[in-house]
């Protein structure tokens, strides 16, 4: 498996797991109370913090365990990074729209940062997806 695909899976599993882990804090914390009373900043910044160590972690333990494939990247690797950067930015754009489109019709605070941060991580999770799938079913550079 190539480094960036193994990035990729990586990537993924931490966007998934840390965002079900949010989304059970957060639950958790509402009690039956509306969800905008839920105390969601401190788990929205842990659980970031946390994706992000994790993500590390999980990437310096994969280089270790296959040196031979550290710091390797051709070109057919670049095209499939900016195709699913690409892909994914489309989530961004999403949620900045519907983010924006919250703060007008004057939303919770809640809603507006839950809304960026399902955006990020559909972000992530699609961009790694489409990179997934053009490692194992070929890519075609336009």
């Amino acid at each position: 498996m190539a480094r960036e695909e193994q990035r990729a899976w990586i990537m993924v599993v931490v966007a998934v797991v840390a965002y079900g882990i949010y989304l059970v804090l957060v639950l958790g914390s509402a009690d039956g109370a509306p969800l905008e009373q839920a105390a969601y900043i401190p788990a929205m910044l842990w659980t970031i913090v946390g994706s992000i160590v994790a993500g590390i972690l999980l990437n310096i333990i994969a280089a270790i365990l296959s040196p031979h494939e550290a710091g390797r990247k051709d070109q057919r690797d670049k095209e499939i990074n900016r195709l699913g950067e690409h892909i994914g930015q489309s989530f961004v754009i999403i949620g900045a729209v519907l983010a924006l489109v919250f703060a007008i019709t004057g939303l919770d605070a809640f809603w507006i940062a839950n809304v960026i941060y399902l955006a990020f991580v559909l972000s992530s999770i699609l961009a790694s997806i489409a990179k997934i799938i053009a490692y194992r079913r070929g890519f075609q550079s336009w």
